[in-house]
């Protein structure tokens, strides 16, 4: 199949590697955008939405990347931050009574937001529960014990991250993770991004498909995945009910093109971002917080707010290959999102014909 959409002079590679990917088979359907200088560079689709292969991919279909969710969610919680609801770092409890409960007492927003909260995944005893049953799963992080000492390690936490700033948005601002993002934060950003897909943007939705059909039990960070069972089942996240839940810490929808927008305003001082939170929160947000080996990860880095960051780059990634970022060395954003469930050898290549590494690497 040929990939279709556009590479500016000088970007030809980029459409070099892409084609490849999708003429080998590793690809089945995704999309790459490079933004530079306040405009679209790159923008090419490849491949089939469906199955079937019978919807092409275009510059306009939405798929969702995973743990690249998260970065927006982060977003979510500083808005209400800025609105004084909360402060990065005063005890959740204040607000959230019931979450200080078992040596949770002193956790705060900033340890959530650098997943160093304790909670990297959920509590053995919501196993029962079902994967949309957002109160139950809320409740159940409010009355575990978390797995260390908030503060003193770090795990990325893989499903718990919307369900934990949910929760805090609910008790000190009176509003939902799905209101503050569909409401303020994307219509702020101007992003095609969606948690909770709307009626009309439906048939833009990519369907997820499997690698390998043992990718699901491959993956390093599979043991923080297993609870509530689904969220790497695409019968699950396929449905047009998951589509339109909120489960914030990755299923987010949104497009190639969109991403890597964002990620090329994202450290502007004159960019949508840093208008939505102003100058202290847009620091914040973008500063290193800290460095240390992160469990679910199984490897050293270095988390801001709501991206990992070492000397190369500001980035985020998912499960599954998706990943964006912007190049502090280059000064482009790229985003690369796939349907087709594997590692991020895909993104890894498209990274190294702009100049780029996607590898992880703390910085210190």
């Amino acid at each position: 199949m040929k990939v279709e959409g556009f590479a500016a002079d000088g970007y030809e590679a980029v459409r070099e590697v892409f084609q490849r990917l999708v003429d080998d088979g590793l690809e089945t359907g995704a999309g790459v955008s490079v933004w530079r200088d306040g405009r679209e560079v790159v923008s090419l689709t490849g491949g089939w939405t469906d199955a079937g292969r019978t919807r092409p991919w275009r510059a306009d279909t939405l798929v969702q990347p995973y743990s690249l969710s998260k970065a927006f969610v982060t977003l979510t919680a500083l808005v209400a931050v800025r609105d004084g609801a909360l402060t990065l770092d005063e005890p959740i409890a204040a607000h959230w009574p019931e979450y200080g409960a078992r040596g949770k007492e002193s956790t705060t927003l900033r340890q959530v937001l650098t997943h160093r909260a304790g909670q990297p995944r959920f509590p053995a005893e919501a196993a029962d529960l079902d994967l949309l049953d957002d109160a139950a799963l809320r409740d159940s992080l409010a009355r575990a014990a978390p797995e260390y000492v908030p503060g003193t390690r770090l795990g990325e936490h893989a499903l718990t991250y919307g369900h934990l700033v949910d929760g805090i948005l609910r008790a000190a601002a009176g509003t939902t993770l799905g209101e503050t993002f569909n409401d303020v934060v994307r219509p702020a950003l101007g992003l095609d991004a969606w948690f909770g897909v709307p009626d009309e943007a439906l048939e833009r939705v990519a369907d997820l498909e499997y690698a390998d059909p043992d990718w699901p039990r491959r993956l390093h960070a599979a043991p923080w995945l297993q609870i509530p069972e689904g969220a790497r089942d695409t019968g699950r996240t396929n449905s047009r009910a998951w589509r339109q839940a909120v489960f914030g810490a990755v299923n987010l929808h949104t497009s190639a093109t969109a991403m890597a927008e964002f990620f090329s305003r994202l450290t502007a001082e004159d960019g949508p971002v840093r208008a939505l939170l102003g100058p202290h929160l847009h620091a914040e947000l973008l500063a290193s917080q800290v460095t240390d080996f992160d469990e679910v990860f199984g490897t050293r880095i270095t988390w801001t707010l709501g991206f990992v960051r070492d000397r190369g780059k500001i980035a985020k990634g998912g499960i599954g290959g998706s990943a964006a970022w912007w190049s502090l060395k280059h000064h482009h954003a790229c985003a690369y999102l796939t349907r087709r469930l594997d590692d991020h050898s895909r993104a890894a290549q498209i990274a190294a014909a702009l100049g780029d590494d996607l590898t992880v690497v703390g910085e210190d």
